[in-house]
């Protein structure tokens, strides 16, 4: 059965930069996720940068991302494959978002947001990769 996992839990207020807590993973089976931001509620002249880091121990996330989500300015859901299938060291992921504001109203910016994961099961081994041909009969 496929992990689910909250890097930003549900309905999180969001008004500053900062970091998610780690979260370890390395008990899911494929190591490929359906990656879903969604933004319920923010205030104008403003955005939203989301992007998922990866550790081995917890602790040091490096100085790049292993994934950047479009920026966002609205409400509304976004949607991403993260596959680090091929890094095997990474057992850790954290989020990051980096809020920013312009204009002349209040300076603080305001999202309510989530950033959900759903692990994608791996392929069977026993599903074929052919295509099928289509046949036009002939006349």
């Amino acid at each position: 059965m496929p992990l689910e996992f909250a890097l930003i839990p549900s309905d999180t207020r969001l008004e500053s930069n900062a970091d998610g807590a780690p979260l370890n993973f390395s008990e899911t089976v494929s190591r490929t996720f359906f990656c879903t931001l969604t933004v319920t509620d923010q205030i104008e002249q403003e955005s939203l940068d989301v992007s998922i880091w990866g550790s081995a121990n917890g602790q040091d996330f490096g100085k790049r991302p292993l994934l950047k989500l479009p920026q966002q300015f609205y409400r509304g859901t976004t949607k991403m494959v993260l596959d680090v299938s091929l890094r095997q060291e990474i057992k850790f992921l954290r989020a990051r978002w980096e809020l920013n504001r312009w204009g002349r109203v209040s300076p603080t910016p305001m999202f309510v947001a989530s950033l959900q994961l759903e692990e994608i099961p791996p392929m069977s081994r026993d599903t074929t990769t052919k295509r099928s041909v289509l046949t036009v009969p002939s006349s």
